[in-house]
């Protein structure tokens, strides 16, 4: 009894110091990494910690599942550099422009479109608000509308496949990618919408946050559909094979990031220059999402030997509560430590926690797996982390756009309130994320 209380005690001070850390600013995965191997080898011995250091390292640099990670962000940038994302909105200002607060509802509607061949909520943000936010204020949209509606529409492209978060979701819980990635089709389509009807609530109540701009004929908005069709083809292509199981998502990364490639080669928009620029940002992003995973994974072995995650789930699991209620109060923890948590960092350390909880109360593995996803996307825009923020604060400083943090943050608001309505509408309806993964 005393060793299992000592090793809980030891687990609950790695826990402060680690928080702690963070305050420092630290990198989240050398904090990670450092508390779980220090921690691991006070309760083992320093010769144990050194081995577990040294194989989940190399256990994550090889393992076969995350080289989709590279691929994703590759086939992002390349997109990126090749002008998709400025095609995309050119062709959602066609035809959103002209109603009130249309802009902001065609930067949200091309962040789905870019999400679906990015996958990166961050990169999905700093790309739209180079894009959208000028055109935005040229047309006298106020900072918050103009701003929040980037920040918040980034974090579509953490629900829309492909999803960084869901890749790191699928390994951690052995759950298909696949399945994954085809039951977040449709909660980013229903988000996008909710998205679109918090823009249109917010000009309704301040008709002067969006003034409508051009009205485009139909003639010119069909013509302008030929902007779409990059993203409609290498999406289809993607999402085809793994829904019909032609290939896996590591083959259907690489399918897409060389579909990519060929079509900004074919156009003429993808030069050398631009080529070895999309290698670089690739092998940074790449590196620091396979080190953040490394590190939850040293973390997360430090954090088994203590027990904490088996003493929390037969905790949560014994309350004499409905398992809709407990659920309700897991999404909770996941909101308030989204305030102040990576949001890849918080998926990492908790899911080994919450999942054996989940799977007694009788959920559904995916439905878990896109709820996690819709509660972190939060995370990404709430104050004080919220890295979207601080993404599109620091692009619009880049550009002299002079758009204040408090602005962005009080712009958020409304695309909160609308996730917040999108997760109680898949606890309600679970079909929404469980329809399409059981027909695969």
């Amino acid at each position: 009894m005393e060793a299992v209380m000592s090793a809980t005690m030891t687990g609950l001070i790695g826990i402060a110091v680690m928080l702690l850390l963070f305050a420092t600013r630290m990198p989240v995965a050398f904090v990670m990494g450092l508390v779980g191997f220090v921690g691991f080898s006070v309760l083992t011995s320093v010769q144990s910690g050194l081995n577990m250091l040294s194989r989940s390292m190399y256990e994550v640099f090889v393992s076969y599942d995350l080289t989709t990670i590279p691929l994703f962000v590759l086939m992002g940038q390349l997109a990126f550099n090749a002008g998709v994302s400025r095609r995309l909105f050119t062709t959602a200002y066609h035809f959103f422009g002209h109603v009130r607060g249309g802009m902001a509802m065609a930067t949200v509607s091309a962040c789905t479109a870019f999400g679906a061949i990015c996958g990166s909520s961050p990169a999905t943000a700093a790309t739209m608000a180079t894009v959208a936010i000028p055109e935005m204020k040229r047309f006298g949209y106020r900072d918050r509308l103009a701003s929040g509606a980037v920040a918040a529409g980034g974090g579509l492209g953490m629900v829309m496949p492909p999803s960084v978060v869901l890749i790191v979701y699928g390994v951690l819980t052995e759950q298909s990618i696949g399945q994954l990635f085809v039951s977040g089709v449709l909660p980013a389509f229903m988000l996008t919408g909710l998205f679109l009807c918090a823009i249109a609530v917010t000009c309704f109540r301040h008709p002067e946050f969006g003034p409508p701009a051009e009205h485009f004929p139909w003639k010119v908005r069909l013509r302008s559909l030929t902007g779409l069709i990059d993203t409609v083809l290498i999406f289809s292509v993607v999402l085809t094979g793994l829904f019909r199981g032609w290939f896996t998502p590591t083959e259907a990364a690489s399918v897409g990031a060389f579909s990519v490639l060929v079509l900004g080669v074919a156009r003429r928009q993808l030069g050398p220059k631009l080529i070895m620029k999309s290698l670089e940002e690739t092998l940074r992003t790449s590196c620091m999402v396979l080190f953040l995973v490394a590190g939850a994974v040293v973390f997360g072995k430090f954090l088994a030997v203590t027990r904490i995650p088996f003493t929390t789930a037969t905790f949560i699991g014994g309350l004499d509560m409905p398992p809709i209620v407990v659920m309700g109060l897991i999404v909770g923890i996941y909101f308030v430590a989204g305030c102040f948590m990576d949001s890849l960092a918080m998926v990492m350390l908790t899911v080994p926690v919450f999942f054996p909880v989940v799977m007694n109360l009788g959920f559904d593995p995916i439905w878990f797996g896109i709820i996690i996803v819709m509660v972190t996307e939060m995370g990404v825009i709430t104050p004080p982390v919220g890295i979207n923020v601080y993404v599109v604060y620091g692009v619009t400083t880049a550009m002299k756009q002079s758009i204040s943090l408090e602005s962005i943050f009080r712009g958020i608001y409304p695309f909160l309130v609308a996730t917040m309505v999108g997760v109680a509408l898949l606890c309600l309806f679970p079909q929404i994320v469980t329809y399409l993964p059981s027909k695969m």
